[in-house]
């Protein structure tokens, strides 16, 4: 009688697993060059946005539920705040510089990327001023990315 028992449920057991793989959904397929293009297009916009000052959209780029996660500062929690935060910054710029975002690598599938870039800060002469690197975490929703997460750091030599 055990012996019938542990076979039912082995066999049980045996049709849940092959079920549930054969229910499990292919993740769509990314294509990265694509992706790239978009991405750049992304950092363009977030570059040009800042130039104008307009935090808004500069806060385009984000998700509702992003957090950026900044150099010498507490993490930003909300798009809200991400975008308020942007406009202190911007408002408080007096240097007419302007940034260069630059697609390094891109790492993704399914509906998520992970952006690792290249930021320079030039001024008005075209001399670098600043550069450094950045990490992006994009999810796609309603067929466009959007920034969920990001941080950034700079690589000049302190001053």
């Amino acid at each position: 009688m055990r012996s019938k028992i542990n076979t039912a449920i082995c066999i049980a057991a045996s049709s849940i697993i092959i079920t549930s793989c054969a229910n499990e959904k292919a993740a769509p397929v990314l294509d990265l060059e694509k992706a790239k293009t978009e991405i750049q297009a992304m950092e363009d916009a977030f570059a040009a946005a800042e130039k104008v000052k307009d935090a808004d959209k500069v806060g385009s780029y984000y998700s509702d539920d992003a957090v950026s996660y900044g150099r010498n500062r507490q993490p930003e929690v909300g798009k809200a705040a991400i975008v308020a935060s942007i406009k202190k910054r911007l408002a408080e710029d007096t240097t007419g510089n302007t940034n260069v975002y630059k697609v390094v690598d891109l790492i993704g599938e399914g509906n998520t990327l992970v952006e690792i870039g290249s930021w320079t800060e030039i001024n008005a002469s075209g001399a670098e001023v600043n550069k450094g690197h950045y990490m992006s975490l994009f999810q796609k929703k309603d067929d466009k990315w959007v920034c969920i997460r990001d941080m950034n750091v700079t690589s000049s030599p302190v001053k």
